[in-house]
Order: structure tokens, then sequence, then C-alpha cells
């Protein structure tokens, strides 16, 4: 069986298929090279709105058919806003298959944005906003990609700010596409049991009259890191800490070696280094990841924990410390073998998802131009030796690149809570 078939409408909009035995549910969805980052100062924000609005009326449906088309035959809809990508997906049964499809791409291209709608969704999009930033270990997150990226779009939260939201109207969202969609940068991705030559009869009922639109891309590249170090004081009970530095991009011979070594240092295993090191040692912490997400042009590299103020210190010592021995200390042949089989083995894990398979197809056609297969990703961490592993660390581990950003809780919300 072949790992995907492709298939490209007129318009420009490709079809990716992965054809898959033993299962009744059929995975879809519209992948927009569009995101946060491809928004102007006076659009923060807009990219996500579109997405929730996406759901609030087309052409030809009004937000209770649009909710209530796939939900009636136990179906999902769903989407999702990144800094580089708009998706709008369905899981369903595959006797459905083709609603998916009407739905999907109705939302996709047809929305009219009504005014009463966007009233209310402004006003869940601003709880949405409160919700995060009552969430310290969310809101580091956020915060700390405006300490790496500054004022460049990179830098934009999401969600947008409380100023841009309340201000965005119909034209706004209109001005908004006809800038950035492109069918070109369009990928309609799918995963079931359908055959290919269904699939494409299918879909094409619903393409083939989308007109060729374009938009030429023209992000504006990050330069210009800097190192920073933040406190803030917030009303919270423990100390959060975010440290990291820019990394490699998406398409950089880096990105998987770097990868592996990040999921070494802090990844999902309970076995790993600041785990072991700092929860599974002294207690400090209920959790501490290390994490990297890879852009067009550039990366991020992040460490996020929350500790006791008293802590907290010994914390970013003993961090610092374990980004040390990667730094000067090569890995020995066992370990090395070790951190492979663990990364191989989560990666194959994930491959078992047919939605998530779904998913990466079309980001990754986007991203990459091809999508790798597994045993491509497993020769390529197969190649890496400690002596890159070393590299690496020495390239971003290095103190004087790191960046901080420190959440501090305020004494006088501690005392009154205290008392209280």
């Amino acid at each position: 069986m072949t790992e995907f078939e492709e298939y490209t409408f007129p318009n420009g909009i490709r079809v990716l298929h992965k054809q898959v035995e033993n299962t009744k549910i059929a995975h879809c969805g519209f992948i927009l090279n569009i995101g946060s980052r491809d928004e102007k100062p006076h659009q923060i924000g807009i990219a996500h709105f579109w997405e929730h609005m996406a759901f609030k009326g087309t052409k030809k449906r009004k937000a209770y058919h649009i909710l209530n088309r796939l939900d009636s035959v136990g179906g999902e809809v769903n989407a999702y806003t990144t800094k580089e990508k708009i998706c709008f997906y369905a899981s369903l049964l595959d006797e459905h298959f083709e609603k998916a499809v009407d739905l999907l791409s109705d939302i996709t291209f047809n929305s009219v944005f009504p005014a009463k709608e966007i009233e209310k969704e402004r006003s869940v999009i601003l709880e949405e906003m409160s919700m995060y930033k009552d969430d310290p270990s969310d809101a580091i997150q956020d915060e700390f990609d405006e300490v790496i990226f500054g004022d460049h779009p990179l830098g934009y939260n999401i969600l947008g700010t409380k100023e841009s939201v309340r201000a965005f109207h119909k034209v706004d969202f209109d001005n908004f596409i006809r800038e950035n969609l492109d069918t070109e940068e369009v990928i309609f991705s799918s995963v079931s049991k359908l055959p290919f030559k269904k699939v494409i009869r299918i879909v094409g009922k619903y393409l083939e009259e989308i007109p060729r639109l374009q938009a030429p891309k023209n992000r504006q590249l990050f330069t210009g890191y800097s190192v920073q170090q933040v406190t803030k004081t917030k009303q919270i009970s423990q100390s959060h800490c975010a440290i990291g530095t820019t990394s490699f991009p998406q398409d950089h011979e880096n990105r998987i070696p770097f990868f592996m070594l990040v999921n070494l240092l802090g990844g999902p295993g309970m076995n790993s280094r600041l785990n072991l090191a700092i929860r599974e040692k002294y207690g400090f912490v209920y959790g501490i990841d290390a994490h990297v997400t890879s852009f067009q042009d550039t990366g991020l590299f992040a460490i996020h924990f929350a500790t006791e103020t008293e802590t907290l210190k010994r914390c970013r010592s003993l961090v610092n410390k374990e980004l040390k021995k990667l730094r000067e200390k090569p890995l020995g042949s066992l370990q090395l073998h070790a951190a492979k089989q663990q990364i191989m083995g989560q990666l194959a894990m994930s491959d078992e998802s047919n939605l998530g398979f779904m998913l990466m197809m079309g980001k990754s056609m986007l991203d990459l131009g091809r999508i790798e297969s597994l045993n491509s990703i497993f020769e390529q961490i197969k190649a890496v030796d400690a002596k890159k592993i070393m590299e690496l660390s020495n390239e971003i581990f290095t103190e004087e690149k790191l960046s901080s950003l420190t959440f501090m809780p305020d004494p006088e919300f501690l005392a009154q809570k205290e008392e209280d």
C-alpha cells in the first residue's frame, strides 16, 4: 500500500489521501498556509478570530446548521490556528464522508461573517483570553514568544489583544482573507479506507467550483534575536519560569537531530534528564518539560517549569547543570542508543493515529513540499552520533544565548491569601 496519493485541481488546491484498512472512520480537513505571523499590526488576532467565525455562517448555512451537520451523524468538526497554519477538519463514519467535505469546503471558502455573530464571538474570544491569562502555565508560554521574537509577528499572541479583538468587523476579515488566501497554499488531507478515486470524485464536486485565488506569500523573516531576562509580578502562588532561545527552521538538516536532543533533555518520558534531576531527585516541581517548535525561517526552544519561590534559584541552577552536561560530556553508546530507541518508539506510536497523520500530511506538504516517511525519519535518527549531540548542545544550550521569563508571586496577593 502506498503511503499517500496526491491530486491537484486546476485552481491549485491539492488533495492528499492515505487509504487504510480496518477502520470505519474518515478523517479529513483543509490545512491553509496562513497563520498569525501573516497578520499586520492592526490585524493581530484576526486569523484566530476567522477560525471561530468560520462556524458562524456561510452563504448557504447559518451557525446552527453548521454545528448540527456532522454532530447529527455522530461526527466531530474542529479547527485550530497556529503561527503559520489554519486548519478546519472533521472525523466521522466514512459513509458520511461527503457531508464532511461539503461542510468543510463551505466554512473554509464561503464564510459571510454576520455582524451579530461577530459581536457574540468577540465576547467568546475575550473570555478565552481571560481563561488563558488566568492560567500562568499557559500565559508564560504566550508571553515567552514575545520575549524571544519581540515585535516581530512571531511574537504576536495568536489570540490577539483585547483592543484588536474589539475592533474587528466584517471588512477586516474580508481583507485578511483576500490578502492571504492562495489556493496553491491549501491542502485537503484525508485518511480513510475509501479508495483514492472515490475521494477525488467526491472532493471534486466541491473544490472544482472554487476559483483560482492568488495571494503571494510575503512573510517577514525573523532576524535580530537578542537575549533578555524578564521578570513579572503576578497574582499567583508559585513562581513560573520559561528559559529558551531561537533554534532551527523547518527544513534545516539539524531539525531532527535537535528534536531528538530536546526529547532526551525534557521530552514526555518520565526518564527525561530534567524530570529525573529536578522532580524525581528533589521533588521541586510537579512537571518540567522542554520542547522545540520549528517555523519557516527559525525555531523556538523552550523549557518550562513551576516551583515554590524559595526553590526557584535552585531549579534554574539544576537546569543549567543539565544543559552544561550535554555541552561538555558526550553521550555513551548505550545512552545514545536508548535515546534513539525512545524517540523512534514515540514517533511510531504517534504515527498510529490516523487523525494525527492526516493533519501531519497537510502541514508537511505545505512546509517541506514532501511527506517524510517514518522509515526516512528513523534513518536520520539512527545517523545521529554523540559528536552531533554535543555540537548542537553547544550551539543552542549556551547560557549566554538563553533568554528567560519569570512570573513571581505578588507578595501582597500571597499575604491576602494566607489571611483568607
